[in-house]
């Protein structure tokens, strides 16, 4: 790397080399702790004797999760900073702020979110859902109104999407996620074997499978937004309780962001909205599964209604008409449950795998990944005649046939 690797020991003496930094933290007695958990980047939290931080993330050479058998590039880095820079203009709210980034050491400064938690993490511990996730509704319509051609213009558009061009972590989902789950290409899947069974049946289903490689040339073809890539409950924090002065939810880690369909970001959360419900359902709570699977319409409903709030401010009204809007809506929706139903499959079976999952006990993890891997295909397959009150019926038909 062009730079040198950051440890806890060597992070004082950057800081106090960049001048814009030393003015917001004492490098004297900072206390530094290494706190990156997910599966590419080193990640530290700065803190000061005042009780002033910054947290910096750099990214490695290669995906942390393998190690350097598996090189990756450190650009990744320009990605994440310019599209926290665009998402935090536009939903300043609901995006972690991006401080400084340094390009030589592929160093993103961040503001401090450690008053806040990971929302995986309160979920799986049994905590409080109500309102975490409307405002990433709002935040992906804004998104996409800010940032596609209704704002920017067909040329400004293309212009925009060449610049943000991010291959190598496009091709990370095209493999993880529509690739390896559904035809077995490689030793990076695994399940307990206790649904060695199960997922064989599936891999010979011609219409799951064919229904992943219909979503791949989505993700492939369709440029509608500079959308997250990576919108999950594992990237979003969440603060205090709905209703409270405190209450915040933010989106970071969006290294994996370019311009694509706008429903990717839609159904990624969808399917890690499944996986909170399927772990909850398979430990017992019934209750509290159906809560959290109302929340997709929830998301659905925060984003078509921003979207429609800022459509009268859309360039050539008399081409993207009334009508258009109703149309695109429905593409957006199919396409969303495609997209949650091959994140559903990924994280049970691929790599990268999900802690609401993966943590249950044999017996749990059974029927939670029957409801990941039954739900998840009747998303893919029947998308196109998906309706809200079809999957909260089907929802509740599953949790009467694997939890009972």
């Amino acid at each position: 790397m062009a730079g040198t690797v950051l440890t806890s020991e060597t992070v004082s003496e950057y800081i106090g080399g960049r001048t814009a930094l030393r003015k917001l933290i004492d490098v004297d007695g900072l206390t530094v702790q290494e706190v990156g958990d997910g599966n590419l980047n080193l990640v530290f939290v700065c803190r000061d004797a005042s009780g002033r931080a910054l947290v910096l993330k750099q990214s490695l050479p290669y995906v942390r999760l393998v190690g350097p058998d598996w090189p990756m590039t450190e650009d990744r880095a320009a990605r994440e900073a310019h599209s926290l820079t665009v998402h935090g203009r536009l939903a300043p709210e609901w995006v972690c702020a991006l401080v400084e980034y340094d390009d030589d050491q592929h160093i993103l400064v961040l503001e401090d979110l450690s008053d806040h938690e990971v929302l995986r993490s309160r979920l799986n511990r049994g905590g409080s859902h109500s309102g975490a996730f409307a405002p990433m509704g709002r935040l992906i319509a804004r998104v996409l109104t800010g940032t596609s051609w209704l704002t920017l213009g067909e040329e400004g558009f293309r212009a925009q999407a060449s610049e943000t061009v991010n291959t190598q972590l496009c091709l990370i989902s095209e493999e993880l996620i529509f690739t390896e789950p559904y035809v077995d290409c490689g030793t990076r899947n695994s399940v307990r074997s206790l649904v060695d069974g199960r997922l064989e049946t599936l891999r010979r289903d011609s219409e799951w499978v064919s229904g992943a490689m219909r979503m791949k040339r989505r993700f492939l073809t369709v440029q509608e937004a500079l959308i997250h890539g990576d919108l999950h409950t594992g990237s979003m924090f969440i603060r205090g309780e709905a209703g409270a002065a405190d209450f915040s939810v933010k989106a970071f880690d969006s290294e994996f962001a370019f311009y694509g369909p706008i429903g990717f970001d839609l159904g990624l959360l969808w399917g890690n909205i499944l996986a909170a419900a399927a772990r909850a359902a398979a430990q017992g709570e019934t209750d509290r599964a159906v809560s959290l699977m109302c929340e997709i319409e929830t998301v659905w409903y925060a984003f078509e209604n921003e979207l429609r709030s800022g459509w009268p401010a859309r360039m050539k009204p008399e081409q993207y008409t009334d009508a258009f809007l109703e149309s695109w809506l429905d593409d957006i929706r199919d396409d969303a449950w495609g997209f949650a139903g091959c994140e559903a499959a990924r994280r049970v079976i691929g790599l990268a795998k999900v802690s609401d999952i993966e943590t249950l006990d044999d017996d749990e993890y059974v029927r939670g990944v029957e409801i990941m891997l039954g739900v998840g295909r009747s998303w893919l397959v029947n998308r196109s005649r998906r309706s809200f009150d079809s999957y909260r019926r089907e929802f509740s038909e599953f949790l009467l046939h694997v939890v009972s």
